[in-house]
């Protein structure tokens, strides 16, 4: 085991979260840029080090011992805190110094990016030296990682209200009833009625949509997914109905891929929330971004807030 770190063991962890965020040691190797044969002897001799193997490779392919995964979520928090100290080390004297992690979905809608780009810029106006890390996840992911702390900014959908989470809504995106070319009530999009397409086969979304309710959510159903990406691909198979985000669908539309069934009855409105930690929760980095992304987006103090 470790009596004191040194230099080569925070190398060697690296190494060893790289394999781990790769899926193995071959596939490190684009990553580390160093070849296969280097990568397991560093691996082995961290093995070593601990005293006690972390994965399991070879021909049944690359998986985590127990030990592997507990060890990483500690070594994950060792190179957090070392990364933090010298950004510190270096900026002492400025008066925010850290890391801020943020996620986000993907396909944001082009006014809100730009709105989130100005608070970024603002944000780098102040006196800080703070390192962004910025990731793409589905709603659901970005709840656990806020809850777990992996993240200190969440930008999403979110269908749950949870109690040591506040909800903030930033942007809104209208949602419409696509079909595809090739379906059977493509020739007469723009003016199906709810009924007619109650008649045909659905994709939804496999997480609760609140807002859709009152827009008659169709009973038959016969695809699921977790994201706009799967949905259009269901859409564009010409077999399933499916909602879509306006800014997402215009560029299959303009192309006479995609047509919305009817946009004035068969549509519905998503709110979404840039979510964070509660007031006690949050570090000055996290306060001052939230006091950015307010005044970038004109916002209000949401309810709860002083």
């Amino acid at each position: 085991m470790f009596s004191q770190l040194t230099d080569l063991d925070l190398r060697l962890i690296r190494v060893f979260l790289a394999i781990v965020d790769a899926g193995g040691v071959s596939p490190a190797q684009a990553t580390l840029n160093i070849g296969q044969s280097t990568i397991s002897t560093q691996l082995a001799t961290l093995e070593t080090r601990l005293g006690y193997r972390l994965c399991e490779r070879g021909r049944g392919g690359f998986s985590l011992t127990a030990r592997g995964e507990q060890f990483i979520e500690a070594a994950r928090a060792l190179l957090s805190a070392v990364d933090t100290f010298g950004m510190q080390a270096r900026n002492v004297g400025r008066k925010l110094v850290g890391t801020l992690d943020i996620g986000m979905i993907g396909h944001t809608p082009v006014s809100a990016s730009a709105r989130i780009s100005n608070a970024i810029g603002r944000f780098r106006a102040r006196d800080q030296s703070v390192r962004f890390s910025i990731l793409v996840r589905s709603p659901g992911e970005l709840e656990e990682l806020l809850l777990n702390g992996r993240i200190q900014i969440g930008i999403g959908y979110f269908w749950h209200r949870v109690p040591s989470l506040e909800y903030t809504e930033v942007f809104a995106e209208e949602q419409f009833a696509y079909c595809a070319k090739g379906h059977p009530l493509f020739a007469q999009a723009g003016k199906v009625s709810p009924e007619e397409a109650a008649q045909h086969e659905w994709a939804w979304r496999s997480y609760p949509l609140p807002e859709a309710q009152s827009s008659a959510t169709p009973q038959n159903v016969t695809a699921v997914a977790d994201n706009m990406e799967a949905v259009a691909m269901l859409v564009l198979s010409s077999h399933h109905l499916g909602y879509l985000p306006g800014h997402f669908a215009a560029p299959f539309a303009a192309q006479g891929m995609l047509a919305a069934l009817n946009p004035v009855q068969m549509r519905y409105r998503v709110a979404f929330h840039m979510v964070t930690r509660t007031r006690q929760h949050r570090s000055e980095i996290v306060e001052a971004f939230i006091d950015d992304m307010k005044a970038a987006h004109a916002l209000e103090v949401p309810m709860g807030d002083e």
